[in-house]
């Protein structure tokens, strides 16, 4: 029991870093430090096998003080990360490119995301939650030549993304819009969607795209379960009559898995 509520303690404090340091986000580098190494220490610590036990202990409480505290942890983390891409971009701007542990830990997954459903050059991507340092977009135009749209709905994400963009992969086929996936004039030619795994309505998201994409599309669904969602909105079950699921990537070493699915 000691273990359990030393996890639970690990957490709240978790909770309260990252909201202190979401507060003190001011729109320029400061803290940018601070919230690099909680970042890190927080996706080590959701990856630590060591973990698991006291998770799947308090799990079983059912407790509601438990589920708002996931909750909290969950939204507060993602806008950290949100905010800690921000801070990527601004030191790029004067000419400093940082590869936090947590950079380093999605990059090092992006080539497999779509598993046997290849990215080519004739591939277009769609990214859901594109950021304001969009990894994704870059590495896949740069690896395979493909067209990579990302979207967001943060104004500030968009410029700064844009602004990359300009810095890392000039004469790269990608654009970034402020824009929503029932807005967009060219989803039906899209060949791939990824789904970054801090997007809280992604699942609802998938749905309409039902309506909206080609018969072949494949959709590569970042989530974290268990331990994982911790720091990741976690998988549901989709409308069978939409959806199959056709692959799924477990990743024990990184911070969030992916399902892939392909229309029903």
């Amino acid at each position: 029991m000691n273990t359990v509520i030393t996890f639970q303690e690990h957490l709240s404090e978790f909770l309260e870093k990252f909201d202190d340091l979401s507060r003190r986000y001011d729109h320029t580098i400061n803290n940018c430090s601070e919230l690099g190494s909680l970042i890190d220490a927080y996706s080590k610590f959701i990856t630590d096998d060591r973990n698991k036990e006291a998770w799947e202990q308090l799990e079983r409480q059912e407790s509601s003080d438990l589920n708002q505290l996931v909750v909290g942890l969950r939204k507060k983390s993602a806008l950290c990360v949100a905010i800690m891409e921000k801070y990527r971009a601004f030191k790029l701007q004067n000419g400093n490119v940082e590869m936090t542990d947590y950079f380093q830990n999605i990059e090092s997954c992006i080539e497999k995301e779509f598993g046997s459903f290849r990215v080519t050059s004739k591939s277009k991507v769609l990214l859901v939650g594109s950021g304001s340092f969009p990894m994704t977009p870059l590495l896949i135009a740069k690896r395979t030549g493909a067209e990579v749209v990302g979207i967001d709905i943060d104004d500030e994400a968009i410029n700064l993304g844009r602004n990359v963009v300009e810095r890392l992969g000039a004469g790269l086929n990608i654009r970034l819009e402020k824009a929503l996936v029932e807005n967009l004039n060219y989803t039906k030619d899209v060949t791939h969607i990824i789904f970054s795994s801090t997007v809280e309505s992604k699942y609802d998201i998938l749905d309409q795209l039902h309506k909206l994409t080609n018969e072949n599309v494949v959709v590569a669904m970042r989530y974290g379960d268990q331990l994982k969602s911790l720091f990741n909105y976690p998988s549901r079950d989709v409308d069978g009559q939409k959806w199959r699921q056709v692959e799924k990537i477990l990743r024990p070493d990184h911070v969030f898995d992916i399902a892939l699915y392909k229309k029903a």
